[in-house]
């Protein structure tokens, strides 16, 4: 607050200088008002806390909230618009490097909005994140030191606007996350302190962490399932040339038919490609566009996209030397990305695009790399990016094919990792059977999702199969089902189950069991109209198990060794293509018929000569289709009591057991 002493009384002063006075003094007033108000205004009331921080000080500051439309009776359901603001310092004596903000949300919040940061994830709004979400920095991710950079609070501070919905917690309550830290590695976090609206944390170095020396100012290219290159090679005043290269790293990591997307920030476009096309090419997207009220005198004409979140495909095989489009190494591949160990070559891909950028970016230096990078496949793993962390330029080999090398203009790195399916939401599914049962028990229900308007029981068990129906699509399975469950003696749940909704289905079925060994079947049906070329299973097992493991037969089977307990099969020369679902001969009386491939697994009792398969040990803990963990059902064959291969029936124990009984009386 300002305070004015007078040396003169309003009747000593002229009047034209008292006016000008109380000017002065109402200008002070708006500009002291205007300096505290938090809540538009980018600058952050300081903490007093921050100044005993050395290390990374959060806050998280709830600011306001309003009743949202319903209005409704119960409190818990109840929803409420608020905006909150969270800010992450650098009080360190070293640069902080793509940093990472962790929220613990907690009231079924919704985020619509965020500044000055962008989801870790890529996730778009409106997003749920009442399990906690993660925020990283955009459009710089780098938090500078103060000592380098003379304590300026724009390159050491970032100010995170946050703005969305939560639900049950009604005035005078304030709905606060349950924690906070810093996701970056080597930083030691305490639970945060709070105080009515607001927490607060200091994050500290670990000092059992060894400290990394990096020579550059940049991070290291990191290590992840699926890593993407976003590579400037050439920069102008108004565009660049970038290079996009896709590396697969991981053992059981698949992509057919990559679609691959990601965000614009900044408003730039895409003028030209090699390597990979996009989608939907429209040039009236471009002349409606923000980057048509720039470039006034431009022909959108040839321009390949001007699409916010633009969708990028691979070109076809017979693309690859053309010379326009094509003639770039590892591009034009039909999108398949293969694990190493399968094949190399397949392994990685590439393209090119010339890329223009808007105001204010229009210089050299001021480079910017799209976010929220999204990728999948036909059918293959569930991929989460992250966001793109500027790394050490990428060097290549001179073209004039001397030895020097030239180094990119700048670099980012995306790293991907594969994510297990939750559940209904796998897109492939396992049944199990066994010589010692009968029954087949079959894909659980709605294994890879249901409608949510169907005529059948989401939440039934799934009804049990003679081994026959395995061969015919669920829609013709109802009438053999219901039979079957009649002979067995089992209740026919109405309405009946729904079916699995899975494009592809395995069996697994033990064969044999003798003193020596045991012998296991693994059959996969394509019910998809979809050609898998190249296709590849893979089994995880028991340790028990998977130590007396002995040979694939029909299929190339190889154990991996970067994953435990696991054996990796695909096609032999001649079988590499599992073929769609087609119609029978007469379509009109027998059911479609599957793609089918299948192979025998031995094993030796060598290492476990007393295993006992009916217990459960000789089915598998995991099984994937091109990378895709497939989902399991929930029970196991059981022993009837009887081997099939002993040719003993139920009447004949039922015998035996009665004539037991009949001489137990006579005794």
């Amino acid at each position: 607050m300002y305070h004015l002493h007078f040396f003169l009384t309003r009747h000593e002063m002229p009047h034209f200088l008292w006016k000008n006075v109380l000017l002065f003094t109402c200008l002070l007033l708006i500009t002291s008002i205007n300096s505290q108000d938090y809540d538009d205004s980018d600058n952050a009331p300081a903490n007093p806390e921050q100044d005993k921080c050395i290390g990374v000080f959060l806050t998280y500051t709830f600011t306001k909230r309003t009743k949202e439309y319903p209005h409704v009776k119960n409190a818990s359901a109840q929803a409420y618009a608020f905006d909150a603001v969270a800010t992450i310092l650098n009080t360190m004596s070293e640069d902080l490097k793509a940093w990472e903000f962790f929220v613990g949300f907690q009231h079924d919040e919704i985020l619509v909005s965020v500044r000055n940061a962008v989801l870790t994830n890529g996730t778009d709004f409106p997003v749920k994140v009442g399990n906690g979400t993660t925020f990283s920095g955009f459009p710089d991710s780098d938090l500078l030191n103060a000592i380098e950079t003379a304590g300026d609070m724009e390159q050491i501070q970032r100010i995170i606007k946050i703005k969305g919905t939560q639900f049950g917690v009604k005035p005078p309550g304030t709905p606060m996350p349950k924690t906070m830290k810093l996701m970056n590695s080597g930083f030691k976090c305490p639970e945060p302190t709070k105080k009515g609206g607001q927490m607060y944390l200091c994050c500290v170095k670990d000092p059992k962490m060894k400290k990394k020396t990096n020579t550059t100012k940049f991070l290291k290219r990191q290590k992840a399932d699926l890593t993407i290159a976003y590579d400037i090679l050439q920069a102008y005043g108004n565009n660049y040339l970038a290079q996009v290269t896709m590396d697969n790293w991981h053992p059981l990591g698949r992509l057919d038919n990559w679609n691959l997307t990601w965000e614009w920030k900044r408003g730039e476009f895409i003028y030209s490609m090699r390597g990979a096309y996009t989608l939907k090419r429209d040039s009236s997207s471009c002349i409606y566009s923000q980057a048509a009220s720039y470039y006034t005198d431009f022909d959108f004409a040839p321009v390949i996209s001007c699409d916010k979140n633009p969708i990028i495909v691979d070109l076809p095989p017979e693309r690859e030397k053309d010379k326009d489009i094509g003639n770039l190494p590892f591009c034009c591949k039909n999108g398949t990305l293969l694990p190493k160990q399968m094949n190399s070559s397949l392994s990685t891909a590439m393209f090119q695009l010339q890329v223009y950028k808007m105001p204010p970016d229009l210089n050299r230096t001021t480079l910017h790399a799209p976010q929220n990078w999204k990728i999948k496949g036909e059918l293959n793993p569930n991929y989460v990016c992250g966001p793109p962390v500027r790394v050490e330029p990428m060097e290549f080999p001179d073209p004039s094919g001397l030895m020097s090398e030239t180094a990119a203009v700048a670099s980012w790195q995306v790293g991907c990792n594969i994510t297990r399916p939750k559940p209904r939401q796998n897109r492939c599914c396992v049944s199990f059977s066994a010589y010692y049962n009968e029954s087949v028990i079959p894909c659980n229900t709605c294994a890879c999702g249901c409608s949510d308007a169907v005529a059948c029981d989401p939440d039934a068990q799934a009804l049990l199969l003679p081994s026959e129906a395995l061969l015919i699509p669920f829609r013709n399975r109802t009438a053999k089902a219901k039979a079957w469950a009649k002979l067995k003696h089992r209740s026919i749940p109405n309405p009946l189950p729904c079916g699995d909704n899975c494009g592809v289905s395995i069996n697994w079925h033990i064969v044999s069991n003798y003193r020596n060994g045991w012998s296991a079947r693994i059959t996969l049906f394509n019910w998809k109209q979809y050609i898998f070329k190249d296709w590849f299973t893979a089994v995880t097992l028991d340790h028990d198990v998977f130590i007396d493991y002995q040979k694939v037969y029909s299929f190339n089977g190889t154990i991996l060794n970067s994953t435990k307990h696991t054996v990796f099969m695909q096609g032999l020369e001649g079988l590499k293509y599992l073929v769609g679902i087609v119609n029978a001969t007469d379509p009109t009386k027998n059911p479609q018929i599957p793609g089918k491939q299948q192979t025998v697994i031995s094993f030796t009792k060598k290492k476990r000569p007393n295993i006992k398969l009916s217990k459960g040990p000789g089915f598998p803990t995991k099984v994937y289709f091109n990378g895709e963990e497939c989902a399991l059902p929930d029970q196991l064959p059981i022993s009837n009591g009887y081997s099939l291969r002993s040719g003993i029936s139920r009447v004949a124990l039922a015998v035996i057991s009665a004539f037991f009984i009949y001489l137990g009386i006579l005794l």
